[in-house]
């Protein structure tokens, strides 16, 4: 078997949860090396294992699946994921296992399967992308989590935060050669189709489709847009909003900022318009339950 490199997230792992992380491993026969890491160094330990060769496994939620992703992809390596996460978006879409054991089992015994990644301004993701209102909301949440308070206080206070300060944005898409100009609160940029039972679910009808979704929120006032969050976490969002849906292999989106906040799989990052997304079909290697299980 080729070598197993195992990339945790510090916080996934920390105490009896990296212990048992360490014995899945042992316990299914397989020779890994684990490494627990946090903050940049998570990306920097995923380049170095990725380049080795092998096999390389996230443990954590989307945030560390998409990092390490990225690594394999750049470096070549296959990719296991051992979801540990409050989500787990990609590993559900992916019908990778949520058990530990069971995901241990994936790694060691698994099939692999080509899957997309999207990218925007050199930088992949395996989920989506946003930009408007849901960065903003993300950073005023961290920022609260970050003075010690607890994760729903914090997100309370991250939807008022984002109310006092919302506006609304015009943007220039340009979806396979065509132009659109939209004033939305936000836009999301998803790697691959999403099915119609809702954006916030996180499913997608297939992971090796080849193409980008694009939903571009109506306009709303003040008042309307803090009804969002709670009917993303109600499942609500994709029947109460009427998304305007574009699929397409490339977008560039313009604004009249010079920077702009986007959410690349729920880490904020920081770009320079205009943001150019493309779809890379087929370019991450996934280990997967072999399907005669």
């Amino acid at each position: 078997m080729a070598p197993i490199h195992v990339i945790v997230n510090e916080t996934a792992g920390s105490g009896e949860a990296a212990k048992a992380i360490a014995d899945a491993f042992a316990s299914a026969g397989v020779d890994a090396t684990i490494t627990c890491v946090a903050g940049p160094r998570l990306a920097e330990e995923a380049a170095r294992a990725a380049a080795s060769g092998g096999i390389i496994v996230a443990v954590g939620g989307d945030g560390t699946v998409s990092t390490v992703a990225e690594a394999a992809v750049r470096g070549g390596a296959t990719f296991g994921v051992v979801p540990a996460g409050t989500l787990n978006h990609f590993a559900r879409d992916a019908g990778l296992p949520l058990d530990l054991d069971k995901a241990v089992d994936a790694v060691a015994h698994g099939e692999v399967r080509m899957v997309d990644v999207g990218e925007v301004n050199g930088r992949l993701f395996v989920n989506n992308a946003s930009i408007g209102i849901y960065p903003r909301l993300v950073w005023e949440r961290e920022s609260e989590q970050r003075r010690g308070r607890r994760k729903w206080v914090a997100f309370a206070i991250a939807i008022v935060r984002t109310w006092r300060r919302y506006r609304q944005m015009t943007v220039r898409m340009t979806i396979d050669g065509h132009v659109y100009v939209r004033r939305t609160p936000f836009v999301v940029i998803g790697n691959g189709k999403y099915q119609s039972e809702g954006l916030q679910t996180g499913a997608r009808e297939a992971l090796d489709g080849g193409t980008l979704s694009v939903y571009v929120a109506p306009r709303y006032g003040r008042f309307e847009i803090l009804a969002l969050p709670l009917r993303a976490l109600t499942r609500r969002l994709s029947r109460d909003v009427a998304f305007e849906i574009f699929l397409a292999r490339q977008v560039s989106i313009e604004t009249a900022r010079a920077r702009v906040s986007l959410a690349l799989d729920g880490e904020i990052t920081v770009e320079h318009p205009p943001l150019n997304f493309r779809i890379r079909p087929r370019a991450l290697r996934v280990l997967t339950p072999p399907l005669n299980l």
